[in-house]
């Protein structure tokens, strides 16, 4: 599920609305600052996000990143690849847009770990997963590891469900 593109949301609802409200109830206990709908088997182009900083959280639905600018290297983890993270390149600023659960159009200019995060669960949404960003070194020896951890079902670093967040060190 988490390697297919997710289908537009037609209808804003009650039933997403709540949705939303008990996606944000688990990205907040994984912790992490991201969930796209995918995540928790739900295959529509939506995601929930709090970065911290005091704005609260927030509700992208239907979004696309219109036009992306300049480079940024940074740590980035997700909990498909539990306590593993990566120095990924991404574009540094984004303009995305989007809908939030009001139906009213959205559109924000974001640089550096705000556009980070849009970026990564867009690519949930895309059926992309962290580990599609790294080289062929990489991606073998996170597979090797991964591999390892789920032979050892004792592993406490395992996620109880299935599902990646957007972690930063």
């Amino acid at each position: 599920m988490l390697r297919q593109r997710a289908e537009d949301v037609t209808d804003i609802d009650a039933r997403l609305v709540q949705l939303c409200d008990d996606m944000l109830t688990t990205m907040y206990e994984a912790p992490g600052l991201g969930l796209a709908a995918p995540q928790v088997g739900v295959q529509k182009r939506f995601f929930v996000y709090d970065l911290g900083a005091g704005d609260g959280s927030q509700v992208l639905i239907n979004p696309q990143i219109v036009e992306s600018d300049g480079e940024w290297e940074y740590f980035e983890g997700c909990l498909s690849v539990p306590d593993m993270g990566f120095d990924i390149v991404r574009p540094k600023r984004v303009h995305i847009t989007g809908v939030d659960l009001d139906g009213n159009d959205v559109s924000i200019e974001a640089d550096e770990l705000l556009a980070r995060l849009f970026q990564h669960e867009l690519d949930h949404l895309d059926g992309v997963l962290l580990l599609d960003h790294l080289d062929d070194d990489q991606r073998k020896e996170a597979k090797k590891t991964l591999r390892k951890r789920a032979m050892d079902t004792s592993d406490p670093a395992l996620p109880e469900a299935s599902g990646s967040f957007l972690r930063f060190r």
